[in-house]
Order: structure tokens, then sequence, then C-alpha cells
């Protein structure tokens, strides 16, 4: 049970829903009417509050802008064929948050804040999810530090919000991907693990290279070698070798530990498939597509949910795929569908009632 916590609410004099487009919205570009705040001072939490969405003030010495200390989640609410709204695997996210939270020196966010906060967040703004296939609301916890003086060292204050954003298809169509050999995404004893504002910032001269050749996205390689794989973009990345389904492992803390990727391992194995979770080289995988048993890739995460991989290019040799033809990802993906619509028991208990 979550400890009762009083949650003051101020709410809009008029809520902008019927201004927002409700189809194909992209994804982050609109907010719903309000948002959760809370401050971290003196050691604990503070001024938890339901406000009107708004800007902030901040002062041009807040730590954050200058040190980094800046962590965030994304979570997503869907409401099914009855109207009802719930959230997917939300405790998973609030341990992941907190885990970053300690990586990245900054205090623990107690359940009561993040769940019941959450909770009370999304029933005033229910209204603001989609009820479209492949829409759904996404919800964006942060945090970041707001000491206002200058100095590398961990703040004494922070601020906490949750932010929630309703958003059509993240990748609409399959994915064109090159395999990174220059950049580094994370090493060994760094932050890959945790998802902090340093690792998106990082990754983005990259993907900028990528589209520029035309490709959406890069597939992240080891640091040492550049030939084990990583993460694709900013999701998990699935390979199906024969009967076999295969992900990058995340004992060395490079890799971030996916929510979505935690429940398509679990589809993957009730579907049959054996999953491993380990290292795989691009030198593997260029053997598997040779010999023809390089059946798909994809994608995992929060915003994509399931993304079809069309094209991997390595050096100069491109390994080209027919996601229509995909079978696994493509069950995969309507499996979690059924979950989160209600089509189907929720026999893991994933889906939170809100």
């Amino acid at each position: 049970m979550i400890a009762a916590i009083d949650i003051p609410v101020v709410k809009v004099e008029r809520s902008r829903l019927a201004d927002t487009p409700r189809e194909n919205m992209p994804f982050g570009k609109y907010f719903t009417d309000h948002m959760l705040e809370a401050d971290y001072v003196d050691g604990e939490w503070k001024n938890v509050t339901i406000r009107p969405y708004q800007p902030l003030m901040m002062s041009p010495s807040m730590a954050a802008l200058h040190y980094g200390q800046a962590i965030f989640e994304g979570i997503k609410a869907y409401r099914d064929t009855s109207g009802n709204a719930y959230v997917f695997r939300p405790y998973d996210n609030f341990a992941r948050f907190n885990r970053s939270a300690e990586r990245m020196n900054m205090p623990a966010v107690p359940e009561e804040i993040f769940m019941e906060g959450m909770r009370k967040l999304i029933a005033m703004d229910k209204d603001w999810i989609p009820a479209l296939k492949d829409h759904s609301l996404y919800i964006r916890p942060v945090m970041f530090a707001t000491d206002t003086m200058l100095g590398v060292r961990p703040s004494e204050t922070y601020k906490f919000l949750i932010l929630l954003s309703p958003t059509g298809p993240y990748y609409a169509a399959p994915m064109k991907i090159v395999v990174e050999e220059t950049y580094t995404r994370a090493a060994p004893g760094g932050v890959g693990f945790s998802k902090n504002a340093g690792n998106y910032g990082g990754s983005m001269l990259a993907a900028t290279k990528a589209r520029q050749e035309g490709y959406d996205q890069v597939l992240w390689t080891d640091a040492f070698e550049h030939k084990w794989l990583q993460e694709v973009g900013m999701m998990n990345v699935f390979f199906v070798i024969g009967n076999v389904a295969i992900t990058p492992s995340l004992e060395e803390g490079t890799i971030l530990a996916g929510v979505t990727r935690d429940s398509v391992i679990t589809i993957l194995r009730e579907m049959g498939l054996k999953v491993e979770e380990r290292r795989i080289s691009i030198d593997e995988l260029l053997e598997a597509y040779g010999k023809g048993t390089l059946q798909e890739a994809f994608g995992t995460g929060t915003a994509a949910v399931i993304a079809m991989i069309k094209e991997l290019k390595y050096k100069d040799f491109h390994m080209n795929f027919d996601p229509g033809k995909f079978k696994v990802a493509a069950e995969v993906k309507q499996r979690l569908a059924d979950i989160r619509e209600a089509k189907v028991p929720d026999v893991h208990g994933w889906m939170w009632k809100i």
C-alpha cells in the first residue's frame, strides 16, 4: 500500500483539450492541463502540488544547467475499450528512476510522491488519453538540481516534476540504421544504465550525422573495439537468428534496463522462442545475415514500443530486411497491445488501473 499523502491541487480555469489535435500527434509536442511539482529542500521533499502546466522560474546559475544532474523516466498510460485508464508497469519505472538518482548522486523520490502523485495527476487529466490505435498518454517524471551557485559538487536542492503528453506512434515507419564506429554512448563504470539527460545529449551528434546520410538512427557499439552491440538509438535492440531472440546483456552496465525490453523477453518466451541475453558482435550479425538465418531486427522502448528495422549499414555493407514479413516482432507488438487494451487477461499484473 502507498502511504497516504495530501497533494494540494490548483486547477486550470479552462482546459486546452478542445484546442489540441486528437489524431497523429507528434511525440512530446502537446501537454495536458496540469503537472505535478515537488521540491527537495533541507533534506526532505516539500511543496508537493498539482498545478496548471506552465513555465518555471529559474536562476541562470541553476546547477543542472552547468553540471548535468538531471534524470527522467518514460511511462505510458492507455485507455481500454471500456474507457478505463491504465498505466503500463509504473512501479518498474519508479524503481529505475531511483536507481538513476543514486548513480547521479541525487536524492530518491518517495513512492507516495512518485506513484500517488502520478495516479492523482492522470486521474485529473484522464480525458487527454487518446482512444486511438498506437496512441497513448506519455508520462514524463523528471528531476534536476536547483542550487543557485557554481561549484562542482552535488546540489543540495532539487525539483521533481511529472508531465503528461498525449502522443501518436513514435516510429510510424520501419527504420534505417547505421552501425556507429566513431562515437561512444557508454562504457563500463559509466552512466549508461541510468536514464540521465547527458546520455541523450551525448547521442545527438551521431544521430544527426546518421540522418545526414539518410538513416534514422545509429546502432551503438562498445567503447573499446566498436564491435559489441549495445542499443539502437535510445532503444534496446533484439535480433531473431533462427529460432532464437538475442538481446545485448545488461551485465556491463552500459545498457538501460528497459521495461519494454523486459516485457518483450517475457512475451517471446511465452511464444516458445528461446531468448538469450548476452554479448553479440557485429561479426556474428554479419555471419548470420550471410547464412540467411538473421530473420528480424527491431528496437524496443517506451516511446516506440516496437520499432522494426528495415536496413542495417555496417561500413559499406548493407543488411536489408522486409519488416512486412516479420512474424516475431509483429506478434510481440500485437500481444503487448492486447494486454494494454485489456483484450486479454493481464496475467503478469503489468497494468495499473487509475
